[in-house]
C-alpha cells in the first residue's frame, strides 16, 4: 500500500510558520485534496483546524471521514479573538486505507479518535507526538513495507514514528519515542 499524511499549514494559519519559513504561504487545499485523490488512490490524511472543516469536507470525496485528535490540556489565550471554550482537538480526514485485521500496535487502538498530548517543545508550529502517528497508520491499516509519504515533512516527527511503526531502531537507539509513554 502507499499512503499520504498530510499535515500543511491549516488555511489561513501560514503566518505563523513565518520565523521557519519567510516565504511560507496559504496552501491551495482545492488543489492538495485533489491530488491526495488521484495520487493516493490506497488511501490518505490531512489534518487541519476544527474551523476549516466546513470548508474541506466538501471538497473531499463522499468516502472520506473525518476523525478527531483530542488533546488533554489547552492553552486559555485571553483577549483578541478568545473564546471561552478553547480548541482542544483538531480533525484529521481521512479515506482509504487498506482492508487488513486491526490490532492494537505501538499502543495505539484504532479508533476513530485518539487521545494524545502534543510534544511540550515543538520544534516546528504543529508537531505531532509520535502516538498521534501511530493512530493514523493505525486509521490507514498501514503495515511495514507500505510506502508512507509525508507531504509536509516540517520536524520530521511523522517519518521518525513510521521507522519506529515499521520496527525500525531510531538514532538515539530507543524503539519508541518518549511521547508515547
Amino acid at each position: 500500500m502507499r499512503f499520504a499524511y498530510a499535515d500543511p499549514p491549516y488555511p489561513g494559519c501560514a503566518n505563523y510558520y513565518l520565523t521557519e519559513n519567510p516565504d511560507a504561504k496559504e496552501v491551495n487545499h482545492v488543489a492538495l485534496i485533489g491530488w491526495l485523490c488521484a495520487d493516493f488512490p490506497d488511501g490518505w490524511a490531512l489534518s487541519t483546524h476544527a474551523n476549516a472543516l466546513r470548508d474541506l469536507l466538501p471538497l473531499c470525496p463522499p468516502d472520506a471521514r473525518v476523525a478527531a485528535w483530542c488533546k488533554p490540556f489547552a492553552t486559555w489565550k485571553l483577549g483578541g479573538k478568545a473564546t471561552s471554550v478553547p480548541y482542544t482537538w483538531e480533525p484529521v480526514i481521512f479515506r482509504g486505507g487498506a482492508k487488513r485485521k486491526r490490532t492494537k500496535r505501538c499502543g495505539v487502538v484504532c479508533r476513530d479518535f485518539v487521545l494524545a498530548s502534543p510534544p511540550l517543545r515543538q520544534r516546528v508550529p504543529g508537531e505531532k507526538p509520535a502516538a498521534f502517528s501511530w493512530w493514523v497508520f493505525s486509521m490507514l491499516g498501514a503495515e511495514p513495507g507500505d510506502e508512507m509519504v509525508d507531504v509536509f515533512p516540517g520536524s520530521g516527527a511523522v517519518g521518525k514514528a513510521w521507522r519506529a511503526w515499521c520496527g525500525e531502531w531510531d538514532r538515539t537507539g530507543t524503539l519508541f519515542p518518549t511521547e508515547a509513554a
